[in-house]
């Protein structure tokens, strides 16, 4: 085979490819030809205007001029191709024609040895052509909110964060872009549990919720879980699915962790795990306990956007003060001090602190330090969350609640020993 491929000249080569290449488009627009009164080309035309690229291509030589004057030639015959499609349909789309233009390039690229990015536009193009229906109703199935939240966390990621300033200010060395990217790093995995719980609303019961909703907030979904539980008449599965959602809050600082602390993350992968695991079989056991009361659904209550802009830079101006807090404890009260404002930032969002301990481990304070602060901060916020439960919830599963995460607490705070 290899022999007889040296027989065949190089451009030989180019023209079957482009042919192959042409071909592929041509045959999908082929079978598009039944659905519509009108179609422009086919598997006899694509394949044309491929070698129309192609040859065009090497007679212009280094010039692009003759190639873009052949552009424009063709696709002002797919315009008159157009104009006449209109007078035939009342609804026409375009997409014939553009992947018409497409095929023109594609033969000046095979022709200028891009061979992979040829073939790379091609896969796409067949890609986007043969899922039709399915992005269609891809697109219907997401609201216009949700577009605009991701166009938020590509505002955070790609347009704020490339722009601010990388080095250290004050004698704090604070560094905007660490901090913001932080920022993204948070957003973006609240953001991941965010949209699992939108994607499988109404489909997958409390405990999806628990599962998922853990992976945002364990704080919001124990809220959101206990006034659920009020009418529910069901404490166990309430209960266990709050002790499963702050399980999910390990997982979701380890990965924090691991983004922007290698150190630590190996020092707390095996305990949080482990607490992760606890808090997941204990729950789900504990959920799966019988009721008297009827099947329950998943919490109606949405949580709010992460991606939120005021959110970001509240919790932007909280990294940037807990960073301050934290050097200045340790200057001035040392390691009790830290294990202190851990006990106390648990009592709200512990994602600042965390990630805080997370820039400061291992320069102003030990690792042994950081991970214990980290640590006793996820066992304060599980009594937070127990007392939540017991605020916002029934009496049983307030009280059920309320228990299992103070032993959760407990568990995490035993694991200080091998911390």
């Amino acid at each position: 085979m290899a022999e007889l491929l040296t027989l065949v000249p190089p451009e030989g080569i180019k023209i079957l490819v482009t042919l192959f290449l042409s071909f592929l488009i041509g045959l999908e627009r082929e079978e598009h030809k039944a659905e519509s009164t009108y179609s422009f080309g086919g598997v006899r035309t694509f394949p044309i205007i491929g070698l129309l690229g192609y040859g065009l291509s090497l007679l212009s030589g280094s010039s692009l001029l003759p190639l873009c004057v052949g552009f424009a030639v063709v696709g002002a015959f797919l315009l008159l191709s157009f104009w006449h499609k209109l007078q035939k349909e009342t609804l026409a789309g375009v997409t014939t024609e553009v992947s018409a233009l497409l095929t023109y390039l594609l033969g000046a690229l095979v022709q200028r040895d891009f061979y992979w990015i040829a073939a790379t536009l091609v896969v796409i193009s067949m890609l986007l052509l043969t899922l039709k229906k399915f992005l269609e109703g891809l697109s219907k199935s997401i609201s216009g909110d949700e577009i605009l939240s991701f166009t938020k966390f590509l505002l955070l990621a790609a347009v704020i964060l490339p722009a601010v300033p990388n080095q250290g200010f004050t004698s704090f060395q604070l560094n905007p872009y660490k901090t913001w990217l932080i920022v993204v790093a948070v957003s973006g995995v609240s953001y991941a549990g965010y949209g699992l719980q939108r994607l499988v609303k109404g489909r997958g019961g409390v405990l999806v919720t628990a599962l998922l909703g853990g992976a945002y907030s364990s704080t919001v979904t124990t809220v959101t879980l206990a006034k659920t539980s009020r009418d529910a008449g069901r404490p166990h599965l309430f209960a266990g699915s709050i002790l499963m959602a702050s399980g999910m809050m390990y997982l979701r600082l380890l990965a924090l962790l691991w983004l922007f602390n290698g150190e630590l993350f190996h020092r707390l992968a095996w305990t949080f795990a482990g607490m992760s695991a606890a808090a997941l079989v204990v729950g789900a056991w504990w959920a799966h306990r019988p009721d008297a009361g009827p099947a329950a659904q998943a919490a109606e209550a949405p949580p709010k956007n992460p991606l939120e802009l005021d959110a970001a830079f509240v919790f932007a101006a909280m990294f940037v003060a807990i960073m301050i807090a934290t050097r200045l404890v340790v200057q001035y009260l040392g390691d009790a001090g830290v294990y202190g404002l851990a006990g106390i930032m648990g009592l709200t969002d512990i994602n600042p602190f965390v990630m805080s301990m997370s820039q400061t481990a291992g320069t102003s304070t030990a690792v042994s330090v950081a991970a214990a602060g980290i640590s006793i901060a996820a066992a304060s916020n599980n009594v937070a969350n127990g007392a939540y439960a017991y605020a916002f919830g029934d009496r049983e599963t307030g009280r059920a609640g309320l228990l299992l995460m103070v032993g959760l607490a407990a568990l995490g705070v035993l694991s200080l020993l091998v911390v």
